[in-house]
């Protein structure tokens, strides 16, 4: 297994960018500092994503296109292209 610790620290980042917000709504803070900071955290998830996508073409589905096993290919094509069609939902 590849080392993903810099995708276990960007969450973690974010785990504390989510407290911040939950305490700003506590607090009653000004709407859009607390949407700005919102913001802030759904990108800090999309460079996760993005992260663990180029992982997972780099190790997933390089590995089934160098094992020549077709069935394994149309597998995690089909699985990637689910996926990509459900975020766009």
């Amino acid at each position: 297994m590849h080392d993903r610790s810099h995708l276990v620290n960007r969450l973690k980042r974010v785990e504390g960018q989510v407290r911040g917000v939950i305490s700003m709504i506590e607090d009653d803070r000004y709407c859009i500092d607390v949407l700005t900071q919102l913001r802030a955290v759904k990108a800090a998830l999309v460079k996760v994503e993005a992260g663990l996508l180029k992982d997972h073409l780099g190790h997933c589905i390089e590995s089934a296109i160098v094992s020549g096993d077709a069935a394994a290919q149309r597998k995690k094509a089909a699985e990637l292209i689910e996926l990509l069609s459900w975020s766009e939902r």
